[in-house]
């Protein structure tokens, strides 16, 4: 099979799909990758080092598009690449439909197949390919809205972690999963005061077990979250609901009771983000002020540390896209049902539920979708 790596042209996307060990796996495998030149330059790799894992070096993103059968992204194809995909083509990379109608037609008219990182299962119920880029994010969001209070950014002008007799940062995390444990880890390193919303019990408990009395636990309900919104220097939002909209726990009116140069960070925004006033931003305009309180909602925050992110990435999907490669995507989804879960789209059909929901879109399930190919 021809796997193809276009370079990242989303607002300073610096990341890669395929890294040059992936190529030269894939190669091994006995496929054959074509990369665009410059596609791993912002992890450090330059074209020679593709052509030494076995890579063929093209100029165009569209040349990648037109001669591969699998392409393997990062980030959600945009708006200029759309008449680049074909029918029965395989896509996988983000794609975060339930905040992007726009980019879910023009999947649903391309005829293309699909793949969304995000809505990809395990055995244990979780998102294995979320996961590398959710740790980057939680860890991102706190040191992204430290820097965000300092005064010169629009923030009241705090230190997380405060000094000898003056009183540390109120930091609150709505969401104590992946992105939401990463943060309050952060958070709690730079000696903040750190409070974690969930409403999970369980959740809760494990928190409780991992750190201690060092993590303030507490339920979140609509009460829990206006009280600690209200008396936050920081918030950081990490809910997710797989595949679809994000839920907006903050309402504008909580935003306008917090301090005058507070922060809000919404690692959220992917999927619409849990903040009434949050919209999306790009790491070259990162913030804007609403509210008194500044916003950071960049959709691609781990793109900011490019090489890290990238290679945490490809060590979760090199196994599917080997598996997509091998046996084609009937075989590899109708042998794994947790790649099966990753489909979204399938010529022209949205093929998961909760973002068909989102979308207000017909739903054809991903198998009966499968069964016509």
């Amino acid at each position: 099979m021809r796997v193809g790596v276009p370079k990242e042209i989303k607002t300073h996307e610096y990341r890669v799909g395929l890294v040059p060990s992936s190529v030269r796996e894939l190669v091994h495998h006995g496929h054959q990758v074509v990369a665009q030149s410059g596609a791993g330059f912002g992890i450090g790799c330059d074209d020679e080092v593709y052509r030494a894992a076995g890579a063929e070096i093209v100029k165009t993103s569209e040349e990648v598009f037109a001669t591969a059968d699998l392409v393997v992204k990062v980030k959600e194809p945009q708006a200029q690449e759309y008449g680049f995909l074909r029918g029965g083509q395989m896509l996988f990379t983000y794609l975060h439909l339930a905040a992007d109608p726009a980019q879910a037609k023009a999947l649903q008219e391309s005829g293309c197949i699909a793949i969304a990182y995000e809505t990809v299962t395990d055995a244990r119920g979780g998102l294995p390919l979320l996961a590398p880029m959710s740790e980057v994010a939680g860890r991102m969001s706190v040191q992204a809205g430290a820097h965000c209070l300092e005064k010169e950014q629009g923030g009241v002008g705090l230190l997380l972690g405060g000094v000898p007799g003056v009183a540390v940062a109120n930091v609150v995390i709505l969401g104590g999963g992946i992105v939401g444990t990463n943060a309050a880890r952060m958070a709690m390193g730079m000696e903040a005061n750190v409070t974690v919303l969930e409403t999970s019990l369980s959740r809760l408990y494990d928190l409780d077990l991992q750190f201690g009395a060092k993590l303030n636990t507490i339920f979140s309900t609509v009460d829990s979250i206006e009280e600690h919104v209200a008396a936050a220097d920081l918030v950081i939002g990490a809910v997710l609901v797989p595949g679809a909209a994000a839920p907006k726990l903050v309402t504008a009116e909580m935003v306008r009771r917090m301090r005058r140069g507070s922060v809000i960070v919404d690692v959220a925004i992917d999927q619409g983000g849990c903040c009434e006033t949050s919209r999306p931003t790009t790491h070259a305009e990162p913030t804007y002020v609403e509210e008194g309180v500044v916003h950071y909602c960049v959709t691609n925050m781990p793109g900011a540390v490019a090489r890290t992110s990238a290679f945490a990435l490809n060590n979760a999907t090199l196994p599917f896209v080997c598996a997509l490669a091998d046996g084609g995507y009937g075989a590899a989804m109708n042998e794994n049902p947790h790649l099966l879960a990753g489909l979204n789209v399938c010529r022209g059909a949205i093929t998961h539920e909760a973002v068909a929901q989102a979308l207000n879109a017909e739903y054809r399930p991903a198998t009966e979708a499968l069964a016509d190919t």
